[in-house]
């Protein structure tokens, strides 16, 4: 197979969650550079919407408050107007919550839990029958969950209810291969490390060095490294990977 096969993407219809801002659109740019449509869904519907306007006619914008039932539901009857199939689901959509273990509010634990572990499953539930419809044996279809380092490993950091949240989804990602993999879809995960983001944005700025330091290729992710990982696991190029997680962190999970 020639290369050009072997990671091409052109053509496939790709959900991305939190496809807004941060990895979300690093993944949507990729996709939509090589040929790729792409559906988004955010919160913030002037956000999703102004990136779907900027990539253009191949991009399409649902605006989603996906820690709702309801708004799943929704968003999922939503793509299901749009697309008869769905070649590539990422489970992006993340929040984070930072307390010191005596004050950390419950409010704190759901969100967090809702929205990166719940949405995941219940999601990639009521979008199986699309999944489905872009599979066959040959050519399987494909969910993609956005873990994090913090699920690997013990962060310096107090956001309880991040880090469970993301070894919740590493070992769902699991799961969720085991099971559907019989279906013809493959699911497996990526778990970055420090990208610039809104997120990683409100880390201190003495923590960010910390990591920075311990990080053995010394710099922080781009928008080119996520764009690598995220094509290379929706093309041809990573057909025999089911159950996987990939940790795109520079080699910072190594050292801590």
């Amino acid at each position: 197979m020639k290369i050009q096969d072997l990671f091409s993407v052109a053509g496939k219809t790709v959900v991305i969650t939190g496809g807004s801002r941060g990895i979300g659109e690093m993944i949507a740019r990729a996709y939509v550079e090589n040929g790729a449509t792409v559906i988004l869904t955010s919160r913030k519907a002037s956000d999703v919407e102004g990136l779907a306007a900027e990539l253009g006619s191949a991009a399409h914008a649902i605006p989603a408050d996906l820690s709702q039932m309801a708004e799943i539901e929704r968003f999922a009857a939503e793509v299901a107007k749009l697309t008869p199939k769905v070649d590539v689901l990422f489970n992006n959509a993340g929040a984070s919550w930072g307390a010191e273990f005596d004050s950390f509010p419950e409010v704190g634990w759901d969100k967090v839990m809702d929205i990166n572990v719940k949405s995941v499953f219940f999601l990639t539930q009521r979008l199986i029958k699309l999944l489905e419809a872009a599979a066959t044996p040959d050519s399987y279809a494909r969910v993609i969950n956005i873990g994090s380092i913090d699920g690997q490993h013990v962060s310096g950091i107090e956001t309880y209810s991040y880090a469970a949240s993301k070894a919740a989804v590493l070992h769902l990602t699991r799961m969720m291969a085991k099971n559907l993999a019989g279906r013809h879809i493959a699911v497996n995960a990526i778990a970055p490390g420090y990208f610039p983001s809104k997120m990683t944005a409100g880390i201190a700025e003495e923590f960010a060095a910390e990591s920075l330091a311990a990080t053995p290729m010394q710099r922080r992710g781009t928008p080119d490294d996520m764009a690598g990982v995220a094509l290379f696991l929706g093309s041809a190029a990573s057909a025999f990977l089911c159950g996987s997680v990939v940790t795109v962190d520079g080699g910072y999970a190594t050292t801590v």
